[in-house]
């Protein structure tokens, strides 16, 4: 475990320099070092969920408070907003960038009906008003509407695909950005095991999946059910309500959507995984609901399903 100066990492990056970073509740951005050292390099002044390299001196960072930022690390200049509203209606629940290599950043909002301290109320109401945007300057465009609690998205290398997490569905869907097929999604992973939340690249192109907890009983159960059954679900006490299981989880797939590696380690003093990343033969996992990051061996790739 490495010890942060705070709680709730919720996803996990590394630079261009090697440091691995990430975001914690109270909005301080940390950067962390080799030997487990860490330093508060920027604060967001909300709730920094998502965040990505943005050329050599900078993040981009989703707050589920204040949007679409670009952060420097310098610490020399002042958090900047790119973007807070879209078609006049507040940005609310951002939650994850992805930059391509023109500049472009596509993000994900996760629901337009809840924000992040409520997050349970889409899952149980499946709103499906998630959507993934893209930001070009001073412009905003929706890519894809309608996803159920969009997450973690990740580029394809030539920028043609991007894949999102859609948590509300367990699973992770394509969405076209170039060609004939433009706009349109088809599914990559459906009917995964549990929640997935971010999405990084890993070595031999693999998509590596923080995944927060094992599928629910209850919310399958409700999934098909009438919306007024599933808002009353919502509105009783928070003790009864379903919650993510004593489980640390990472998923590893490949490019046509098949598990490669499958790790899970019940009951070893981390749980509710949001990211994990591959850095220097290691993995890096964030959790929503932990003070630390974990640090696991990288498995070998195999063939194994």
């Amino acid at each position: 475990m490495l010890k942060l100066p705070g709680f709730g990492p919720e996803h996990v990056t590394v630079d261009g320099k090697g440091y691995v970073l990430t975001g914690l509740a109270d909005g301080r951005i940390v950067r962390v070092g080799p030997a487990g050292d860490t330093e508060v390099i920027a604060d967001t002044g909300g709730r920094p969920l998502g965040l990505e390299p943005y050329g050599d001196d900078a993040l981009v960072v989703c707050d589920a408070e204040r949007g679409l930022l670009r952060v420097p690390l310098s610490g020399s200049a002042d958090v900047e907003v790119l973007c807070d509203t879209v078609a006049g209606e507040r940005l609310v629940f951002c939650s994850c960038p992805a930059v391509a290599s023109d500049g472009t950043i596509y993000f994900s909002q996760s629901s337009r009906r809840f924000d992040l301290a409520h997050y349970k109320g889409d899952l149980l109401e499946h709103s499906s008003t998630g959507r993934v945007m893209r930001y070009s300057g001073k412009t905003v465009d929706v890519v894809a509407d309608g996803l159920n609690f969009a997450n973690g998205v990740l580029l394809a290398p030539d920028g043609s695909t991007l894949d999102v997490a859609e948590t509300g569905a367990y699973q992770i869907t394509r969405i076209q950005l170039s060609g004939a097929r433009s706009g349109q999604t088809s599914v990559l992973a459906g009917s995964l095991p549990g929640f997935p939340d971010n999405l990084t690249a890993g070595p031999d192109g693999l998509t590596w999946i923080g995944m927060a907890s094992p599928r629910d009983a209850l919310l399958d159960f409700l999934l098909p059910r009438a919306p007024w059954l599933r808002s009353a679900v919502w509105a009783v006490p928070d003790r009864l309500q379903p919650k993510p299981k004593n489980m640390a989880w990472a998923l590893a797939i490949d490019a046509t959507g098949a598990v490669v590696h499958d790790l899970r380690g019940w009951d070893v003093g981390y749980h509710e995984v949001t990211a994990v990343c591959v850095h220097d033969g290691k993995l890096y996992l964030a959790s929503i609901d932990a003070g630390t990051l974990a640090v696991a061996d990288l498995p070998e790739t195999t063939t194994q399903r």
